[in-house]
């Protein structure tokens, strides 16, 4: 692909539309979580209307209005001082069609559309989200949001964008969900002596590259995993456990071509907490309303798909209504806590995450030009991280996989990973 270049046309700063709350207090939860962005971009057709900038800037202040804390800052770790400081806009142009782009999406040129490409010093932004909107020459249009991780989760930050592009399309007050911010009083914050958790990007070269399982191959999987072809689990596992599962296997025999110094692999992953809660939160509870499990394989032995399957299944339904209510207990939580971070400290775990962004609904944010036609989450400069997120036909996945750059120059090439996807 060429080297397209994007140009930055206008910068500003888009504050809410009426006066909000002057002060937001943080879950505990929120208190812990990394100090990162979540990208995404949702890619549009040539839309019809001619007042896009208009029509994009307008129905964003008006929502930064419900979703105030976002346009506030964050002079410490325990809450938002909702200032209407407003959130980092810019707008931009590339001298491509977007239909280039869409069939072949290099990462270096995704990067380019983003407000924020992580480094080392942008979680030191003063501002908690930044909005980039591209135009192509062909009028195709790229939304881009960066929305930082210590103030809601991938689920919070989805919605924002489905409330955003309802109220860019003209929906009314009753038809728009409002953010509900009551997970505070379940998860209340609390000041942690001496506790600081940072991120940086790994001084590694990274490689980012998307691999895609159209539902056939996904179908394949499940039933590699409940026995058809001699697997030893009953019930088919869903497409986010399957591909995970399977992802980590290949990772697994990548990393056992050379020495190992941890006695376990572990695969992480963020389970949402709302519905799992007695009673259930509501979908739209904004914040980091979610906790992590981990499945763990042997160094030494090598466990096979069904096997890994019903591991990370069984760690993810570890998650329960009565594992939920124990972490409404600070001191646990807070327990819970220090004992991974001991055991990831020691070296004894080898630990992938997986992020999942599949059934948010990230196909639904229309702005008033019909339902994105590619959604994409490509900045995740860690190493040994894979963002799991739903084909454009809602039945495959892409899964986009964060490796050192030695190790994906192998990981790419693995034949049995490639014989269940594409690039």
């Amino acid at each position: 692909m060429e080297d397209f270049g994007v140009e930055i046309i206008a910068m500003d700063i888009i504050k809410p539309s009426s006066s909000t709350p002057n002060y937001f207090q943080l879950s505990l939860i929120d208190q812990m979580a990394p100090p990162s962005y979540m990208p995404a971009i949702f890619f549009y057709l040539p839309p019809n209307s001619q007042n896009i900038v208009h029509q994009i800037r307008d129905s964003l202040s008006r929502t930064l209005t419900r979703f105030y804390p976002l346009a506030g800052t964050m002079p410490e770790r325990f809450y938002v001082d909702c200032n209407d400081s407003g959130v980092e806009f810019s707008e931009a142009k590339v001298d491509c069609e977007i239909s280039v782009l869409l069939k072949n999406p290099e990462i270096r040129i995704l990067h380019r559309l983003l407000p924020l490409v992580f480094t080392s010093h942008s979680a030191d932004s003063k501002f908690l989200l930044a909005v980039q909107l591209t135009r192509f020459i062909c009028g195709g249009v790229a939304v881009a949001v960066c929305l930082s991780h210590k103030l809601a989760d991938g689920a919070s930050a989805a919605g924002f964008v489905k409330a955003w592009a309802a109220e860019a399309r003209g929906g009314s007050n009753n038809s728009i969900l409002e953010p509900n911010f009551d997970a505070v009083k379940l998860f209340p914050c609390r000041k942690i002596p001496g506790f600081k958790r940072g991120i940086v990007a790994s001084k590694e070269k990274i490689s980012t590259k998307r691999f895609v399982f159209a539902k056939s191959d996904i179908d394949v999987l499940k039933s590699l995993a409940v026995g058809t072809f001699g697997g030893s689990i009953s019930k088919p596992p869903s497409r986010v456990v399957a591909v995970s599962a399977f992802i980590w296997l290949r990772l697994m025999a990548l990393a056992r071509t050379r020495p190992v110094k941890a006695k376990v692999f572990g695969a992480l992953y963020p389970v949402d907490l709302r519905a799992r809660m007695d009673p259930p939160l509501p979908k739209n509870s904004f914040g980091n309303v979610s906790w992590f499990t981990i499945a763990t394989s042997p160094v030494e032995i090598n466990e096979d798909l069904p096997l890994l399957v019903a591991k990370v299944r069984t760690a993810i339904q570890e998650i329960d209504s009565g594992f939920v209510k124990k972490l409404e207990d600070s001191e646990h939580l807070l327990e819970l806590m220090k004992q991974v971070d001991k055991q990831l400290s020691s070296g004894e775990v080898h630990l992938w995450s997986f992020t999942s962004w599949c059934r948010f609904p990230v196909y639904e944010a229309d702005f008033g030009w019909g339902k994105p036609t590619w959604v994409c989450s490509p900045s995740r400069p860690f190493r040994n991280s894979v963002v799991l997120m739903d084909s454009s036909d809602g039945d495959g996945v892409e899964a986009w996989v964060n490796l050192k750059e030695e190790d994906m120059a192998i990981f790419e090439k693995d034949e049995e990973l490639l014989s269940f996807c594409s690039d």
